[in-house]
């Protein structure tokens, strides 16, 4: 358990507990999503978000000053989503100014920055737990009353998504929207897992997921039974790498994917402009080129492990957007793949909606087309 500095009445936690919902200024005990008991001061009024992107779910929770608890941030999203920055940018240039930090996995935290900046918790990914528990961060920040709590919208966002938006909605005292928006979750998730589960035994296409194609010279990455495979398999289709890739993220060889020979390819992209300056990956993603993704689309798949397959002859070829990968918004890239694999039994779901509909209700930017991108047979 962490111990702060922060001094708290039993009598004050154990109602935390019982009730679930903080008051203002009560100290509580947290569970993160490893499971760790955290003490934290709610509601928290100055966060440092390890990941730039985290700013999806703040988003969702403070929707008209999103940034207004964000004291420092780590420096992914705009170089990760490109064009989602710019639009956050756009309402709200105030962020340009929020301290950024290094990450903890690459080893470029600067935790006297991050206690200077006197933060009531520091949010971190589960994939940053093994970096930060050898270098001792936990227990350097303790011993200056500094909490750290994990999320997970990435490793097993499936499982993990809802938990991960009522403990920030906790941490937040925003306990209400937070459940606001896990029941728009589920609901939206129901829409396919239901209409799956009445039509019964329905012949379910092999995919394969391409992780950030054309990112890198390198083929292929992708999902195991976690992530963006998970999401294949919740809309009705056979992951191809299920079986190849024992952990969440991994790689299948061109050998591979010919011979498993997938009913349908669906890559993923976004603008990495600032990653890779004019590489081959697809942008996709708020207010993208669609003809230009398309065109990159079609390019990618004249590499060897995509010739002769039957998605390319048959022309079920997609992309989607890399960040659902990372966000509290991948029920809507379900939809999305339902509606690609199984376009009868999904005919009237329209992903586009659902996606709208959540900015209108939830997120405090409006919402761009240029998420999705299909090819034509022949292409």
């Amino acid at each position: 358990m962490l111990h702060l500095n922060r001094v708290a009445t039993a009598a004050t936690i154990s109602l935390a507990l019982f009730s679930g919902i903080a008051e203002a200024g009560e100290t509580i005990r947290i569970k993160d999503i490893t499971g760790r008991e955290v003490e934290v001061n709610v509601p928290v009024e100055r966060v440092i978000l390890g990941e730039g992107r985290q700013i999806y779910f703040t988003g969702a929770l403070d929707t008209d000053a999103p940034f207004k608890r964000v004291v420092g941030w780590r420096d992914d999203f705009q170089k990760a989503d490109l064009d989602g920055y710019n639009i956050y940018l756009q309402k709200f240039p105030e962020m340009a100014k929020i301290p950024t930090f290094g990450g903890m996995k690459d080893g470029t935290f600067d935790i006297e920055q991050a206690v200077a900046l006197k933060p009531d918790v520091i949010i971190m990914n589960t994939e940053a737990k093994s970096a930060t528990e050898e270098s001792g961060y936990i227990e350097k920040l303790a011993k200056v009353g500094i909490p750290l709590v994990y999320i997970d919208f990435r490793e097993k966002p499936m499982q993990n998504t809802d938990e991960s938006m009522r403990i920030i909605g906790k941490l937040f005292g925003k306990e209400a929207r937070a459940e606001e928006f896990v029941k728009f979750h589920d609901d939206q998730l129901a829409r396919v897992t239901d209409t799956l589960a009445k039509a019964g035994d329905i012949k379910k296409p092999v995919v394969f997921m391409e992780r950030a194609g054309g990112y890198s010279d390198d083929c292929c990455m992708s999902f195991g039974d976690e992530n963006f495979g998970k999401m294949v398999e919740l809309a009705g289709g056979i992951n191809l790498a299920k079986d190849i890739i024992p952990g969440t993220f991994g790689t299948v060889n061109p050998e591979q994917i010919i011979a498993s020979n997938p009913d349908q390819v669906i890559v993923t992209g976004a603008n990495w402009e600032l990653y890779v300056p004019g590489g081959a990956w697809v942008g996709v993603g708020p207010g993208a080129d669609k003809a230009k993704a398309e065109e990159k689309l079609a390019a990618l798949m004249k590499r060897p492990a995509f010739t002769g397959i039957e998605a390319v002859s048959e022309g079920n070829i997609h992309a989607i957007w890399h960040q659902f990968y990372n966000s509290p918004y991948q029920f809507v890239a379900v939809q999305q793949i339902a509606k690609w694999l199984h376009p009868d039994l999904f005919a009237d779901l329209d992903p586009e909606a659902t996606f709208k509909e959540l900015h209108e209700r939830f997120l405090p930017v409006a919402y761009h087309t240029g998420y999705f991108a299909s090819l034509k047979a022949g292409l």
